[in-house]
């Protein structure tokens, strides 16, 4: 299978140098060069398959060329070594639950596989040369990543993140590690972070000294894989006998996790329709409702994950789609919630169902009760624990979060961290110093 740039170009290149170089030379974002259908007989017996089984399926449509298959099995049942259990809320109204992972985050399922396929192609390639992944964050991709690489030969992992942007136990969970992860501190927003990344992959001096790639949802190997848990949602559901009109709302801010369900719609899941939830960060929204899109700086706001004013996966949305609004604004729809909106989902789902919500798991649940339709049924991403943000959960539905013992281990560690400017000419001067 071959990779094309998003921006059309430059050549084609293959899966391996798709998931090293991270981002085209051409700064477009690399896409599969066909989408594979997969069979009727798939969806109507997958209800009886499990997670793993299903994700080896589906991984086997893009990656089933280029890596030996008992690998890429042994990858995708490594990398789903947890559950993402689907769970009834209210009267048509189910979570998926991502968090389940060792971080406790969606993004554990996409960090942990291309961690596992890097290191399939470092070993079988190998040359002696470090591969050093740069990652932006703005909160749980920084320590999805970190853990997912944590220890593995051959890699060394930057992670950029918005100084005070973070949550504290989101932060302790990538600044305490060492061994192969750093911590780079930046003086600006999530967007200045992912600019830093992305100039550092177009430097060449700097690229001619170091092997750089990218763990951002701009890589294929990050953003492909979070496909599995669709299609496993989708089981679930048709299991309960809700296999029908099923709307899914995804807590959109970078746009990786949603463009990876558009993937799966294209490959033949049953899915009606989509739903982007934003917090106050509503460029997409906005295009959505007029067809123009205009990024701009980002907010920072309750929901900090979702803090994102230009996101990079826009780009895919509208190569899956020719660039015809119409036809995205058909598949999608959306809303954006203030703060203060947030919480007050968050107080009153817990009053009125015992569930507990995390902020941007809020944005999706709020969105599907005001946009779900009489008969269909509603599927929400709760995308991180509710535990990673303790203290302003508890405030907010008045009972106590237990943190879970993962989170407890991560919040011992010491904080290690190097201070950085938003200036892309600090960040070169510091790589090329190693």
């Amino acid at each position: 299978m071959k990779y094309y740039s998003t921006n059309h170009t430059v050549p084609e290149v293959t899966l391996r140098d798709a998931v090293v170089k991270g981002l085209a030379a051409d700064r477009g974002l690399f896409m599969p060069e066909r989408i594979e259908k997969l069979p009727k007989e798939f969806f109507e017996n997958i209800d009886e398959l499990s997670l793993q089984e299903i994700a080896v399926r589906v991984a086997e449509a893009f990656f089933g060329e280029d890596v030996d298959s008992k690998a890429l099995e042994k990858i995708v049942r490594d990398t789903l070594s947890f559950d993402t259990p689907v769970v009834e809320v209210e009267n048509n109204i189910y979570s998926l639950e991502l968090f389940h992972g060792p971080t406790l985050a969606f993004k554990d399922v996409g960090a942990r596989f291309m961690a596992r396929l890097l290191q399939y192609f470092i070993n079988k390639d190998s040359d002696g040369t470090t591969v050093n992944v740069l990652v932006a964050t703005s909160g749980d991709t920084g320590s999805a990543v970190a853990n997912g690489f944590l220890g593995v030969d051959g890699i060394h992992v930057y992670v950029l993140y918005p100084k005070g942007k973070v949550s504290p136990i989101q932060e302790c969970q990538f600044t305490t590690l060492g061994k192969n992860i750093t911590a780079i501190e930046v003086d600006g927003n999530f967007d200045d972070c992912q600019r830093l990344v992305k100039s550092a992959f177009l430097d060449d001096e700097l690229n001619s000294k170091l092997l750089l790639t990218s763990a951002n949802s701009i890589n294929v190997a990050r953003f492909l894989p979070q496909a599995f848990y669709y299609f496993s949602g989708y089981a679930q559901l048709k299991a309960k006998g809700r296999g029908a009109d099923i709307v899914v709302c995804v807590p959109s801010g970078n746009f990786g996790n949603i463009t990876a369900g558009l993937i799966a719609l294209k490959m033949g899941l049953p899915i009606k329709r989509f739903i982007a939830a934003n917090n106050a960060n509503d460029i997409f929204y906005k295009y959505l409702l007029t067809g123009e899109y205009t990024p701009k700086a980002s907010v920072q706001t309750f929901a900090n994950a979702m803090d994102v004013g230009d996101p990079s996966n826009f780009a895919r949305i509208l190569d899956l789609y020719a660039g015809k609004h119409e036809v995205i604004a058909s598949l999608i729809s959306g809303n954006a919630f203030s703060d203060s909106e947030i919480a007050e989902t968050m107080k009153k789902c817990y009053e009125k169902t015992g569930y507990v919500l995390d902020p941007h798991g809020a944005c999706g649940y709020l969105a599907l009760k005001q946009l779900l339709k009489e008969g269909e049924t509603g599927l929400f991403l709760e995308t991180a624990h509710p535990a990673k943000f303790r203290d302003a959960v508890t405030e907010i539905i008045g009972c106590e979060i237990e943190i879970p013992r993962r989170l407890q281990e991560f919040m011992k560690g010491k904080k290690q961290s190097v201070e950085m400017s938003a200036n892309f000419a600090d960040l070169k001067n510091y790589l090329m110093s190693i």
